[in-house]
C-alpha cells in the first residue's frame, strides 16, 4: 500500500474519498513545479509556490513543504502504468490536453487519479498482528489458504467430539440426519446470500457487520454487529468450557476439586467454572500479549482438527467388524455405569449386589432393588462396527425427560424411576427433543464468516470467498452428515446416548472409534478447541472495535481507542467480561443454544439483505455471483426464525429483544450515517408504491386530517422569526402527519443559493428543536408574492399534498406607508383559496404556549359560518397534545332575530353528540340595532387613512413629511397624540391609553415603554422602505410581524355619550383639519358594525379564553387598495381586545363526518 493510501477513509466508500486522494496526490504533484503554472492555481491545497520551492499541504499524509517530492514516493507519480512520468510531463497535461476542464480539477479528479484510487482501497478490520514483528509485504492468499482452509478451521469445533454421538443416539439416525441437514442448508443458504452481497464491489471486511451494516444501514448493521460480536465472545467461553470438560472427563477426572463428579452433575460444572475461569485468564493474557503465538497456534489447531476427523473415518473402517475394547454393563434393559466389567454379575459378592440390595447379603433378597431383582445382567458390546446391523437399531428417536434412564426401550417401566433410588444407573441430565438438539448442535456448522473476514489478504476476494466458503460448507456438510450414518452403524444405541461416556469408565466415545489410538482425538480435540478459543478472543474484540469507531453506537466510543501497540485493549476487557458470564453456566449445552440465537440472528440478516437488495432491484446491486435468488434468501431467513424459536423461544425473544433495543438506540441517539443501505432503498420503493395508491383527487371526508404548509418569515440571520409558529403546527399535529415549512427568499437563484441552503439549514434546525417532524424547503425568486403563489401550487408529491397553510399575521401592515405591507398577505390568502387549501392565521402568536407548557382553561370556538366543520375539529386536534389536553372546549354560535335560539342550542347539541366530541354550547343573540357613532367614527378614520395613502403615492417628493406623520400617527408618548380611532377604542374597552399599548404584541426580547417604542417604530418604517415580506433585512412585514397596535384586554363596555363626551378634543387636531371631509361608504359602514358587534360579543364571552377560534371573513374580490386596507382594518377590529386568535378558513370541503 503506498503512503497514499493514507488519504483514504476506512469508513466511507463514496466520492467523497475520491476527491481527498486526488488533493493529496495533485498537491504532491503540482507543488513540484516552478513558477506558477496555470494548473497550479486549481490545486485546492494550496501548492504551487514560485520560485521553485515544492509546497504541499500536510494532508492525508502528504509530505509540508520542507520535503521535496522525490522524497515520498507517490502511488500516481511515475510508475510504468501511467503516460506522463516526470511532473513537468504532467503539467503539460494540465496546460494543454486538459486545459479545457482546468476549472473542474477542484471538485472533480482525473480519470487517472479515480482509478489510483481505487486500486489503493481498503476498508477492513484491523488484522490481529504482532505490533513488535517487522513489516512484511502483505501476502495475497488464494481461496484455498484464505478462505477454505480458515472456514474449515472454524466450521469444525468441539461440538462434533464430544456431543454428536450423543446427538445420534438420541434423535437417533433419521432425525439426526435432519438436524444436521437443517443446520447446514441454513448456513448453504446464507453462503449464497452472503457471497451475492460479497461480490456485489469492494468486499468490505468485517464479517457479517460489514455487510450487513452497508445493505441494511446502521440501524440493523449496528443491531446484528452487537448480536455477533456477542455471539463470537459467547463461543469462546463454549470452547473454553468444551476444553475443561475434555480435560476433566476424559483425560485427567483426579484434577476435580469437589469431589467425584461422577455422582453429581453440579460438582462436575463447578469444577468446570473454576477451571474455566483460569484457563480463560490465561488465554487472555495470551491475546494481550503474544497475537503472534495467537496467529501461528492457528495453524496447529487446524492440523490438529484435520488429523483428529481422519482418524476417526480410518477407526470406522478399521473397526467394521467392530472391537472388544469397550464393554457396558447392562441391568435388564438399563444401562449402568461405574462398575468394572469383571464386576458385571448379580452374584451377591459382586458390588451391584451391595449396590441394589444394601451391605448386607444375610437380610435376603426381599431387601432388593424390584428392578433388580427381576432383571438379569448383560454385557454389552460398545463398538458393534458397520457390519453388525446396529444401524437399524439407531433408526428410532430415543428423547427422554430429565432424570428418565438410558434403555433400551421406551417403556414406562424401564425409563421411569418411579421414586426409587437411582443408584449407578444412567439417567438423562437435560430434557431432549428435536429442537433442543438442533440449538445444541447448530455451533457446530457457524464460521462460515471467516473467509469474508480476511478479504484484504485475498488476491482476488471476489472469487474466492463465494468458491471457498460454498466448497468449505459441502466439505463439513457431508463430514458431518456422513459421521451420523457411521456412528448410527458402528456404535451401540446405548453407548451413543451415554453423553460422558461414564458406563465405559469416563471414555470419550469418538476416542475409542479412532485409530490408531484414543489420545490422537484428545489431544487434537483439546488442542483444537484452544486454537478456536483463542481465535474468538482475538477476532471478537477487533469487531467491538470496528463498530465503535463507525459512530453509529454512542456509548461504544471508549472502545474505540487502541493501545499504544495497536491493540483493542479496552475492548478485549469487556470480552473476558462478558465470555466469564458464559462460563459461569458451566454447561456446554446450556451455552451452545444461547449463541446459536446470535449467530441465526446475524445469518437471518444476511439473508434479509441479499432479498432487499434483489428485490428493491438498486442500481448499484450487480454482484458478479449470479448463482443467487431472493426466494432462495427469504427461505434461509425463514429457516434461520424457524430454528430459533424451535430451538428455545424465550433465547430467540432475549436475542431479538437485544437487537430491537439497540436498533432503536441507534435510531434514537445514535450518528446519522448514509450508507446507501437497502433499507433506504426499501423506505422509497414504500413511499413510491404507496403514492401511487394514493389518488390525486382528496382523500374521503374520513381520513382527512391536516398536512400542513407552514409558511414561515425568516429574519436577516436567516432564523426563522417566530419559533411559535412551529410549536403551534406541532401541538396541532400531535407527532403525526405531513408538515413542511417553506419560506421565499427575494432575489436570484443563482446568486442566492448558498443563502438559501443556510436558511433551510436553519428551518430544519428549528423544526428540530420544536420537535416537528416534516420537510423544509427554501424558495428564491424574484418576487414574493409570485414565489408563495408557487410553493402553494407546487408543494407536495402525488396525494402527499398539504391541505392546511398556517400562515402569520401581518402585524405591521398599518404602520407602513407601502401597500404591500399587507398585499402579500392577500394575495397569500387568496392563492390557498384558489388552491382549495384550508388556511389558519394565528394572531398574537408570541404568546400562544410552549410545546413544553400546559395551560388550563377553554377553547372558545366562535361558529359564524359553516365552513366545512374545520372549527370543529381543530381544538379536537389540539386536545390530543399535552399542551391543551386538560382545555374544555365551548362552541359559540350567533343567533339572528328571526332564528330560534332554543332550538339551534338542541340541534347543536345532538350534532356534537353524533361527531362524538364532548363541549359545551352557547347561542348568542345579536338583536337588530342601529349603527352606533363609534361605528361611524372608526369607519371615517379608517377612510381618512386610505385618503393620506392615495396622497401619499400622488407626492412621493413629500414622502418624508408624509412618514414622520405616520409616525406621530402611531407613536403614543401620550394621549393627546392619539389619533381620533385609537382614543375611541381605548375609552370604548375602558382600557388605560397609556399603559395599554405597545405592550402587548412585542417583538420576542424588546421590553414594552414609551421611548423604545418610539425608537422602534422609527427604525421600522425605515426597514419598510424595502419589498422583501420574508426577511426582516430587505423591508417589507407580510406576516408573523410585530403587532405594535393597542391591544385592550378588558371586557367589552357598551358605548354611551358619556364615552364620546370623555374623547379627547385634541384628536381633531391641524393634522386631522388639513384632511378633506369624507363620508363613511354604507358598505363600509355596514362591515365595521359587524365587526364591532361581533367582537363585542366575543370579548364579553371568551375575554378568559386560552384561545379563541373563529372564522376568517374572505378577502376582498378586487384588488383595490382601497378596499384591501378597510378589510385589514375590519380583522382588527373583529379581535381587538384578544390575546390568543386562531382565525380559520375552510378549504371548501368537509372535513368531520358524523357517520362511522
Amino acid at each position: 500500500m503506498s503512503n497514499n493510501s493514507a488519504t483514504v477513509p476506512t469508513a466511507t466508500t463514496d466520492s467523497s474519498r475520491f476527491v481527498t486522494e486526488k488533493v493529496s496526490e495533485e498537491g504532491g504533484v503540482i507543488s513540484g513545479s516552478t513558477g506558477g503554472s496555470p494548473a497550479s492555481k486549481h490545486s485546492s491545497t494550496g501548492g504551487g509556490g514560485g520560485g521553485g520551492t515544492p509546497q504541499t499541504t500536510n494532508k492525508g499524509g502528504v509530505p509540508d513543504g520542507n520535503c521535496p517530492p522525490s522524497a515520498v514516493p507517490q502511488k500516481g507519480d511515475g510508475t510504468d502504468d501511467q503516460p506522463f512520468v516526470t511532473d513537468r510531463e504532467k503539467m503539460s497535461g494540465y496546460e494543454t490536453n486538459l486545459y479545457l476542464y482546468s476549472e473542474e480539477m477542484e471538485d472533480r479528479p482525473r480519470i487517472s487519479t479515480l482509478i489510483n484510487s481505487l486500486a489503493n482501497y481498503s476498508n477492513t478490520i484491523p488484522a490481529a498482528t504482532d505490533p513488535d514483528a517487522k513489516p512484511q509485504p502483505s501476502a495475497r492468499m488464494g481461496t484455498l489458504i484464505g478462505v477454505y482452509l480458515p472456514c474449515i478451521q472454524n466450521i469444525f469445533g468441539v461440538i462434533l467430539f464430544i456431543r454428536l454421538t450423543w446427538v445420534v443416539g438420541t434423535a437417533g439416525a433419521f432425525m439426526g440426519f435432519l438436524i444436521v441437514l437443517c443446520c447446514c442448508c441454513v448456513t448453504m443458504l446464507t453462503a449464497i446470500s452472503m457471497s451475492a452481497i460479497a461480490t456485489n464491489g469492494v468486499v468490505p471486511a468485517g464479517g457479517s457487520y460489514f455487510m450487513i451494516s452497508r445493505s441494511l444501514g446502521p440501524e440493523f448493521g449496528g443491531a446484528v454487529g452487537m448480536l455477533f460480536y456477542t455471539g463470537t465472545t459467547l463461543a469462546a467461553a463454549m470452547y473454553i468450557v468444551g476444553a475443561v470438560e475434555i480435560v476433566l472427563t476424559y483425560m485427567a477426572p483426579s484434577l476435580s476439586i469437589f469431589g467425584d463428579f461422577t455422582k453429581d452433575a453440579s460438582i462436575m460444572y463447578n469444577n468446570f467454572r473454576v477451571y474455566g475461569t483460569c484457563l480463560l485468564m490465561i488465554m487472555g493474557l495470551i491475546v494481550f500479549v503474544g497475537v503472534k503465538f495467537v496467529n501461528k497456534f492457528a495453524t496447529v489447531a487446524l492440523a490438529c482438527v484435520l488429523l483428529s476427523i481422519l482418524a476417526v473415518y480410518v477407526g470406522i473402517f478399521v473397526n467394521i467388524n467392530g472391537n472388544d475394547n469397550l464393554f457396558m454393563c447392562v441391568l435388564g434393559k438399563r444401562l449402568l455405569k461405574d462398575i468394572s466389567i469383571n464386576d458385571c454379575h448379580k452374584r451377591s459378592s459382586g458390588p451391584l449386589y451391595q449396590i441394589f440390595c444394601g451391605n448386607s447379603s444375610s437380610e435376603g433378597a426381599g431387601s432388593c432393588d424390584p428392578y433388580f431383582e427381576a432383571n438379569n445382567i448383560s454385557k454389552v458390546r460398545g463398538i458393534k462396527g458397520l457390519s453388525s446391523g446396529v444401524f437399524l437399531d439407531n433408526i428410532q428417536e430415543s428423547f427422554l425427560e430429565i432424570g428418565q434412564f438410558i434403555a433400551q426401550s421406551k417403556d414406562p417401566d424401564e425409563i421411569e424411576p418411579l421414586d426409587r433410588p437411582v443408584y449407578n444407573q444412567v439417567f438423562a441430565d437435560i430434557t431432549t427433543s428435536f429442537t433442543i438438539l438442533i440449538g445444541i448442535f447448530f455451533p457446530s456448522v457457524t464460521g462460515i464468516m471467516a473467509g469474508s473476514n480476511r478479504s484484504g489478504d485475498l488476491a482476488d476476494a471476489q472469487k474466492s470467498i463465494p468458491v471457498g466458503t460454498i466448497c468449505a460448507i459441502l466439505t463439513t456438510s457431508t463430514v458431518y452428515l456422513s459421521a451420523v450414518l457411521l456412528f448410527a452403524g458402528t456404535v451401540d444405541n446405548l453407548l451413543l446416548r451415554d453423553k460422558f461416556g461414564q458406563s465405559i469408565g469416563g471414555k470419550l466415545v469418538v476416542a475409542n472409534i479412532a485409530w490408531p489410538n484414543q489420545w490422537v482425538i484428545l489431544i487434537g480435540s483439546f488442542l483444537s478447541t484452544l486454537g478456536a478459543g483463542l481465535q474468538s478472543l482475538t477476532g471478537a474484540p477487533r469487531l467491538l472495535q470496528a463498530i465503535a469507531k463507525d459512530g453509529i453506537i454512542p456509548f461504544l466510543s471508549p472502545f474505540s481507542v487502541s493501545s499504544q501497540r495497536g491493540e483493542p485493549t479496552r475492548a478485549l476487557v469487556l470480552t473476558v467480561l462478558i465470555c466469564q458470564c458464559g462460563i459461569l453456566l458451566g454447561n456446554v449445552d446450556y451455552l451452545a443454544p444461547l449463541l446459536s440465537m446470535f449467530f441465526l440472528m446475524c445469518y437471518g440478516f444476511v439473508n434479509l439483505a441479499c432479498a432487499l437488495q434483489t428485490l428493491l432491484r438498486t442500481p448499484n446491486w450487480r454482484p458478479r455471483f449470479k448463482y443467487y435468488h431472493w426466494s432462495l434468501s427469504f427461505l434461509g431467513l425463514s429457516l434461520c426464525i424457524a430454528v430459533m424459536f424451535m430451538t428455545s423461544w424465550y433465547y430467540a425473544l432475549l436475542a431479538m429483544g437485544m437487537a430491537g433495543c439497540i436498533y432503536k438506540y441507534i435510531e434514537y441517539r445514535g450518528a446519522e450515517k448514509e450508507w446507501g443501505d437497502g433499507i433506504r432503498g426499501l423506505a422509497l420503493s414504500a413511499a413510491r408504491y404507496s403514492l401511487l395508491r394514493l389518488e390525486e383527487g382528496p382523500p374521503h371526508t374520513k381520513n382527512w386530517r391536516p398536512q400542513i404548509l407552514i409558511l414561515s418569515k425568516l429574519t436577516s440571520d436567516l432564523v426563522p422569526k417566530y419559533r411559535k409558529l412551529f410549536a403551534f403546527a406541532a401541538q396541532l399535529k400531535a407527532g403525526k402527519g405531513l408538515t413542511i415549512c417553506v419560506s421565499v427568499i427575494r432575489g436570484d437563484y443563482t446568486r442566492g443559493v448558498g443563502e438559501a441552503m443556510a436558511a433551510k439549514q436553519s428551518l430544519r434546525r428549528t423544526m428540530d428543536e420544536e420537535r416537528v417532524k416534516g420537510f423544509v424547503d427554501v424558495l428564491v425568486a424574484r418576487n414574493v408574492i409570485d414565489g408563495l403563489s408557487h410553493l402553494i401550487q407546487t408543494t407536495g408529491l402525488g396525494g402527499m399534498k398539504p391541505n392546511t397553510v398556517i400562515l402569520g399575521w401581518p402585524y405591521r401592515w398599518r404602520q407602513s406607508e407601502d401597500e404591500k405591507t399587507w398585499q402579500v398577505f392577500l394575495q397569500t390568502v387568496r392563492s390557498v383559496a384558489a388552491a382549495r387549501m384550508a388556511l389558519l392565521v394565528p394572531k398574537g402568536i408570541n404568546f400562544f404556549p410552549d410545546s413544553s407548557e400546559k395551560v388550563i382553561g377553554n377553547i372558545d370556538v366562535w361558529w359564524i359560518v359553516h365552513d366545512g366543520g374545520l372549527l370543529m375539529l381543530l381544538p379536537f386536534l389540539l386536545k390530543q397534545h399535552r399542551t391543551w389536553k386538560n382545555c374544555r372546549m365551548r362552541i359559540f354560535t350567533v343567533a339572528q332575530m328571526e332564528d330560534n335560539s332554543i332550538q339551534m342550542k338542541k340541534d347543536l347539541k345532538m350534532f356534537l353528540y353524533h361527531l362524538r366530541i364532548e363541549a359545551e354550547v352557547e347561542v348568542v343573540e345579536m338583536m337588530d340595532s342601529d349603527i352606533s357613532a363609534y361605528t361611524y367614527e372608526r369607519t371615517l378614520m379608517m377612510e381618512q387613512r386610505n385618503q393620506m395613502l392615495r396622497e401619499l403615492r400622488l407626492n412621493k417628493k413629500e414622502s418624508l413629511g408624509v412618514v414622520q406623520t405616520l409616525v406621530d400617527f402611531n407613536d403614543v408618548p401620550s394621549e393627546e397624540k392619539l389619533p381620533l380611532v385609537q382614543a375611541i377604542v381605548d375609552h370604548h374597552h375602558n382600557a388605560d391609553v397609556k399603559t395599554a399599548t405597545k405592550v402587548r404584541f412585542q417583538e420576542p426580547g424588546k421590553e414594552g415603554g414609551a421611548e423604545e417604542a418610539e425608537e422602534s417604530n422609527e427604525e421600522e418604517t425605515k426597514e419598510q422602505s424595502e419589498e422583501n415580506p420574508i426577511i426582516s433585512k430587505d423591508g417589507d412585514e407580510e406576516e408573523n410581524s410585530v403587532y405594535s397596535e393597542s391591544q385592550p384586554q378588558d371586557d367589552n363596555i357598551p358605548l354611551t355619550d358619556a364615552n364620546f363626551k370623555d374623547t379627547p378634543n385634541k384628536a381633531n387636531s391641524d393634522k386631522s383639519k388639513k384632511m378633506p371631509t369624507i363620508t363613511p361608504d354604507e358598505g363600509n359602514v355596514r362591515r365595521m358594525h359587524t365587526a364591532v358587534k361581533l367582537n363585542e360579543v366575543i370579548v364579553n364571552k371568551s375575554h378568559d379564553a386560552q384561545l379563541v377560534i373563529l372564522n376568517l371573513p374572505g378577502p376582498p374580490r378586487d384588488s383595490k387598495i382601497e378596499r384591501e386596507s378597510n378589510y385589514m382594518e375590519f380583522l382588527e377590529v373583529l379581535t381587538e381586545g384578544l390575546e390568543r386568535v386562531l382565525m380559520v378558513r375552510g378549504g371548501g370541503r368537509e372535513v368531520i363526518t358524523i357517520y362511522s
